[in-house]
């Protein structure tokens, strides 16, 4: 009930390879605060993307930030100097950044007269909100203690980001969500608009549901630490 697609193993490998290039970023006189905030520019840089339907610069940047959000933890760690405001500075930020870039596609969906999917976005938006509260909240009461909540649930941030990154580049190849006012079934400037919005659609409702499924399954596994009364 509470394995991830993201597996332990894996969140390994990536950490050493993400420690060198952490640490390049400490020699230029980077700190772990430093890098927090700068991940969080280049998210509101996506979201202000998405608003405009710039829907490949916006997925380059999202996956970019989501990457790039890795180093602040490797340097903290690499360089002794993890603290308690680095993680709730790193916690705070992540959060904002992936609110704005929903945001930032509902304004866009909206700017593109597509109300469908900037229901969905919104819906994502809670969804993947409720996985953090569950578990900032279980951390915080001493369920799973450090970072071991990370690996409950099947689809954690890293697979969101993933998602919608994979969702908005198929948009942007599929010619956006531009309305088509002609064209009939079968006719390439019809298939063109539909796979465009359909793109967005099938990768929003899949985090809503993935992120669903996640929270219930910490929740889940919170309920299973606790002694029966």
């Amino acid at each position: 009930m509470s394995g991830s697609i993201v597996s332990q193993e894996l969140r390994a490998r990536v950490r050493g390879v993400t420690t060198p290039i952490a640490l390049g970023f400490g020699r230029l006189g980077l700190t772990p605060n430093h890098l927090t905030l700068i991940g969080f520019g280049i998210a509101v840089i996506a979201a202000a993307a998405a608003a405009e339907q710039a829907w490949i610069l916006a997925g380059v940047l999202l996956i970019f930030g989501g990457v790039f959000d890795l180093f602040d933890g490797a340097l903290a760690r690499a360089t002794g100097t993890a603290s308690r405001l680095g993680a709730f500075m790193d916690s705070v930020f992540d959060r904002a950044g992936e609110a704005i870039v929903y945001v930032g596609i509902i304004a866009g969906c909206l700017g593109a007269d597509f109300r469908p999917g900037a229901i969905l976005a919104a819906a994502a938006m809670a969804a993947a909100f409720m996985d953090s509260y569950v578990r900032a909240k279980s951390e915080g009461l001493g369920f799973t203690a450090g970072t071991g909540m990370a690996s409950v649930g099947l689809a954690p941030r890293e697979v969101r980001i993933v998602i919608l990154t994979l969702g908005l580049l198929l948009t942007a190849l599929a010619n956006g969500l531009q309305h088509a006012d002609f064209g009939m079934v079968g006719d390439p400037s019809w298939d063109l608009w539909f796979a465009g919005r359909s793109a967005l659609t099938v990768s929003l409702g899949l985090i809503t549901v993935l992120a669903t499924v996640t929270t219930i399954q910490r929740i889940v596994h919170v309920i299973r630490q606790t002694p029966q009364e």
